[in-house]
């Protein structure tokens, strides 16, 4: 299973976050990375906290014929087509597409950490996580969605978008 998590908070050249989502999914099979299952979105605040505007968050699973460095560059590709810049850590951004699981490899190779480094701390990659892959367990410590989950800060706001009436 490959796993990638999805978020914005800046509008971009396909308009507002949500909009630029959308647009990178839609991006996706022209790079070589076909979207087999995707989750709800998700509106979520910075992490760590900050005057930032909310994100939009979401995963999808996918499947790709590209290596873990080839996908992880074309992502960065399709992040770059939609005006993404980047500057400072966790700065506010028009796309962000992190790779976050490839099929359960443990890598760390300066350029890419696999399993993404902080995925198991953060609400906004979990919750979208349990919509397409609730079996999934962390590949370095086996821990299961729940558990994780479980384990989070609390003070991290997540919510469902389309539990505000808003489809996906």
């Amino acid at each position: 299973m490959i796993l990638i998590a999805l978020g914005a908070n800046l509008p971009g050249p396909a308009g507002a976050p949500l909009d630029a989502l959308e647009t990178a999914l839609g991006l996706m099979p022209a790079s070589g990375i076909q979207v087999l299952a995707r989750s709800r979105w998700y509106v979520t605040s910075p992490v760590p906290r900050s005057g930032q505007p909310d994100y939009i968050n979401g995963v999808v699973s996918v499947d790709t014929a590209l290596e873990p460095l080839a996908l992880m560059e074309a992502l960065q590709g399709i992040e770059q087509k939609m005006g993404r810049v980047r500057s400072v850590p966790n700065a506010a951004r028009t796309l962000d597409l992190d790779l976050i699981d490839f099929r359960g490899l443990c890598l760390d190779s300066g350029r890419l950490t696999l399993p993404h480094p902080r995925a198991h701390l953060r609400a906004f990659v979990l919750y979208p996580l349990r919509d397409v892959a609730p079996e999934w367990r962390h590949p370095l410590t086996g821990a299961s969605l729940d558990t994780l989950c479980a384990a989070l800060d609390p003070d991290q706001d997540i919510r469902c978008l389309e539990d505000e009436g808003a489809g996906s």
